[in-house]
């Protein structure tokens, strides 16, 4: 009994075939002057067993199925201590029995376990061919309807799943759908199948979901295989007011891809740093990766996660110093933004006049359809996203805001009134024309560093050249800029103020600023001159790697000619570099998912 109750039988077929332990030729020890007669095997020689060790009978039958009868037939007697009371003889008569007692109860038992006839796996094959044909095609539905279903992000069952419900929910709708366009589906499913046998039941569908799921991360760890590998963890609370912490896998797969990769989501009781720590512990231990291999963190700014002294990077750092933290970069790069508008008092001015403009126009229906009349993408949109890349888009705003002030309440007359002083004036102008050029530009950066296959190098590489943009506009185009500003607000006849007053000036510092980046541990221009000065060879032995474009593809290069093999020193600081985390942007979009598969009339379903 202290087996696997999925064990067990197997167990006791065991003991069965190895039979009864009968020690004839022993010499039995007198006890009291009384001892086991050798004679008694032949007379209850099917079940008695004798112990040398403890001088005791058992019944082997009881033994492996103990029945919990109380004293009857001797209770544990002949199951556990043994009956040692030899001048009691028919004590082992009364053990057996009459036909329904305890005992013949488990010999039974034993026949019937030792009868393969009634063995389940020899029923099961003496099924028929069109019975298991059928229960495939059966299945086989089942599993079809739950793989679309979840690909798509569904839910699963229905309010009403009765006969007459006019909708039965996703799943059995979806499959009523298959059975209603295939013959052969329809003729062993739903009302056509055995009623204990439909594989419709919610049960069914889980275990399906989590064989799905299974699979799929089988799939994952074994293309992780023993490659150095990143985490990317993010923490953030549902529908149902559960703190969740999702983590991505980022490795260079046998092919020399980058790949990131979704491996589940671990509900926490806390968001602390010794929880989340916990967590990733249990998550390793489950799939079987280890510590040692892993060569980068990457978070957002959160203070529990990069904290210098308890936070979750040095928790994992004092482990595993090789570990290196990376904070999301497109998350600095928000950061730097936003702190250096809140700076500025004219683009602060701005955003709270663009929120000003969106809440009194897009608010409205009739303030929309106006805008839909002129034929002109939705201004709040633009205005939102920050988007305005053309005069036309200011002509709307305008035209709007009048038609408000012509026709509106007197509320929305009088905010109308000031919005539109407030927009048409230099100033705004100005500061609209110039956070258009700068975010313009910042975004190419921003989209490039959420790329899945990104590495350390280019991002660098990337954020040096946004910078030089940026003085470049600073040092040689900010004339010409201007006289765009003065241009288009001629044009719109607003006022433009003497140019010796401009209110923002152009900056004539060329200090160089700190990198966005600051990896301690992490030199990258060793790590170039490492590869300078093998790649030299490569070049110099290979002219097809000439004209590769960054360390993605020059792995890919190495993998596809197999000169990963014999340049092994210089593929593995390749894969080391691509390893490293860029940004957090995969990991941020597992929220964003579950807000569309777990929403609030989803609130209770399964992690």
């Amino acid at each position: 009994m202290d087996y696997n109750v999925n064990l067990r039988d197997q167990i006791r077929r065991a003991y069965l075939q190895r039979g009864l332990c009968q020690p004839r030729n022993h010499t039995f020890p007198r006890k009291k002057s009384r001892r086991f007669i050798p004679v008694w095997f032949n007379e209850f020689g099917d079940w008695l067993e004798y112990s040398i060790s403890k001088d005791a009978v058992f019944c082997l039958y009881c033994y492996l199925f103990k029945t919990n009868n109380g004293e009857q037939g001797g209770g544990d007697s002949f199951m556990k201590e043994g009956f040692s009371n030899f001048k009691k003889k028919d004590r082992l008569q009364v053990h057996v029995g009459d036909v329904n007692s305890a005992h013949n109860q488990t010999e039974s038992k034993c026949e019937a376990l030792m009868n393969q006839e009634q063995n389940i796996e020899t029923v099961f094959f003496r099924q028929s061919e069109q019975t298991q044909c059928d229960y495939r095609i059966r299945l086989n539905a089942s599993i079809d309807c739950v793989r679309f279903l979840l690909w798509q992000g569904l839910a699963f069952r229905g309010h009403d799943e009765s006969i007459d419900s006019n909708n039965q929910g996703n799943f059995l709708e979806q499959l009523q759908f298959l059975a209603n366009h295939n013959k052969e589906i329809e003729a062993v499913t739903l009302k056509n199948a055995p009623k204990n046998l439909k594989l419709t039941s919610p049960d069914v569908q889980k275990d399906i979901i989590r064989a799905a799921a299974i699979e799929m991360i089988d799939l994952i760890i074994k293309d992780v295989g023993d490659a150095f590998f990143s985490i990317l963890i993010d923490e953030f609370r549902d529908i149902s007011v559960k703190e969740h912490m999702s983590t991505i896998l980022r490795y260079v797969n046998k092919t020399g891809h980058v790949v990131e990769r979704f491996i589940g989501i671990e509900h926490v009781f806390s968001t602390t740093t010794l929880s989340l720590k916990v967590t990733i512990d249990k998550l390793f231990s489950r799939y079987g990766l280890s510590i040692s291999r892993l060569r980068g963190q990457g978070y957002d700014g959160a203070s529990n996660m990069q904290d210098q002294f308890n936070g979750l990077k040095t928790l994992i750092l004092k482990e595993n110093p090789c570990a290196f933290y990376v904070h999301c970069f497109a998350h600095q790069l928000q950061l730097t933004l936003v702190a250096v508008a809140k700076k500025h008092v004219q683009v602060t001015s701005l955003f709270n006049l663009v929120s000003r403009v969106v809440n009194i126009v897009g608010t409205s229906l009739k303030h929309c359809d106006l805008l839909r009349e002129k034929q002109e993408a939705i201004i709040f949109e633009a205005l939102h996203n920050c988007e305005i890349s053309s005069g036309r888009s200011l002509n709307q705003q305008i035209d709007v805001l009048e038609m408000i002030v012509d026709d509106g309440s007197i509320e929305q007359k009088c905010e109308a009134d000031d919005l539109l002083d407030s927009i048409q004036s230099f100033e705004f102008t100005f500061t609209l024309h110039l956070m258009r050029t700068i975010l313009a530009i910042s975004n190419e950066l921003s989209q490039a560093l959420q790329m899945k296959d990104q590495d350390i190098g280019n991002a660098i590489t990337l954020v040096k050249i946004c910078k030089q943009r940026l003085q470049v506009m600073r040092d040689n185009e900010w004339d010409l800029f201007l006289k765009e500003v003065v241009s288009f607000c001629e044009k719109q006849n607003i006022n433009v103020p003497n140019m010796d007053g401009v209110f923002i000036r152009r900056g004539r510092s060329r200090r160089n600023t700190k990198e966005m980046t600051n990896l301690h541990h992490f030199r990258v221009d060793l790590f170039y001159a490492i590869i300078d000065m093998q790649f030299q060879e490569l070049n110099d032995r290979f002219s097809d790697f000439e004209e590769l474009q960054g360390l993605s593809e020059l792995a890919q290069k190495l993998v596809e000619t197999k000169k990963n093999i014999v340049y092994s020193l210089v593929y593995k600081l390749v894969t080391l570099a691509l390893t490293l985390p860029i940004a957090t942007a995969t990991v941020e979009r597992v929220s964003s998912a579950m807000n569309i598969v777990k929403n609030r009339l989803r609130n209770r379903i399964g992690d």
